[in-house]
């Protein structure tokens, strides 16, 4: 059977349409995520650290949409880590910040030399690369007097994140919508932790974003963070709505019922004969866990099945 295409007109209508709805639900997502967290305050000055990938630059895109709306003012300045790697293409940022008008710096730092002649090859160099880019980044911050540091991390990241320390590292432990850096000096914050990256993937299709790619982590294939977007795509496909459930959980703590001593005062917990919210319902089955799962789908990847799909 054929389909019938839609005349022109009507694919420019439609076209328009869908592009309005995810630009209004990006938007509500950062301001719910920067209210829900007091990410942005009046007077503030927000350094937006953008490193030319799909991420940051909506993240700049949408703070832009949003400071012109928001009911109190604050600036934003963007700026970028140029870390010297070979064909980067060192004129694509400064152009397209002069043609929003947007106050920016550029660090020009070889941090790349520096990575490649440390870390082995074949060897993961995100850790280094990461930690030398903080170290620069929280310098310009002052140099700036910016009061908060914005990070193009989505909700994938967190989660991505959350399943790495927990299957490699032995830790619950996520990425923060917000918290104060390692020198304690300075505010990093998350505008994107609510956002889907399949949505700012579309978004910054799109706005036709100059994307450059990195040659450094973002090259390498033998990622355990990739291995974990697989199972978390493996686990969408077969279960729609795990994966909301899982980022849902990390805003739902209860620590009277882990096992970290340090956040929870075990040995000291006595019976007081008073009803407790939060109690033991170890003889009670609960419902919504017992209930059978659904069957899944044929030709599902190994991954999703290793790690308890």
């Amino acid at each position: 059977m054929s389909t019938v295409e839609l005349p022109a007109t009507r694919r420019d209508e439609k076209l328009a349409y869908e592009r309005n709805k995810l630009h209004k639900r990006l938007l509500r997502l950062a301001g719910q995520a920067i209210g829900d967290y007091g990410m942005i305050e009046a007077g503030d000055r927000v350094m937006v650290c953008l490193s030319g990938g799909k991420d940051s630059y909506a993240l700049l895109d949408l703070l832009l949409t949003l400071r012109s709306r928001a009911p109190v003012a604050f600036d934003v300045v963007a700026v970028n880590l140029d870390q010297k790697q070979p064909g980067f293409p060192a004129d694509v940022l400064p152009r397209y910040l002069e043609s929003l008008g947007v106050p920016f710096h550029i660090e020009n730092q070889d941090t790349y030399s520096i990575v490649t002649r440390v870390i082995p090859e074949g060897r993961t160099m995100c850790s280094l690369c990461s930690r030398l880019r903080r170290g620069i980044l929280y310098r310009v911050a002052d140099e700036l007097g910016a009061t908060k540091i914005a990070l193009g991390h989505h909700r994938d990241d967190i989660l991505e994140t959350f399943f790495l320390n927990m299957f490699f590292g032995g830790k619950l432990k996520a990425m923060p919508p917000k918290l104060v850096s390692d020198d304690g000096r300075h505010i990093v914050v998350r505008p994107l932790a609510y956002v889907k990256e399949e949505d700012l993937a579309a978004w910054a299709a799109w706005r036709e974003f100059p994307i450059i790619p990195c040659n450094l982590c973002g090259s390498q294939e033998n990622l355990k963070r990739r291995e974990i977007k697989q199972l978390m795509r493996e686990w969408e496909r077969r279960f729609p709505g795990r994966v909301e459930n899982v980022f849902a959980s990390l805003g739902r703590v209860a620590p009277s019922h882990l096992m970290d001593r340090e956040r929870f005062d075990f040995a000291g917990l006595r019976a007081t004969g008073e009803p407790v919210a939060d109690g033991d319902i170890a003889f009670d089955a609960d419902a919504s866990l017992e209930s059978p799962l659904p069957v899944p789908p044929s030709g599902v990847g190994a991954a999703a099945e290793r790690l308890g799909g």
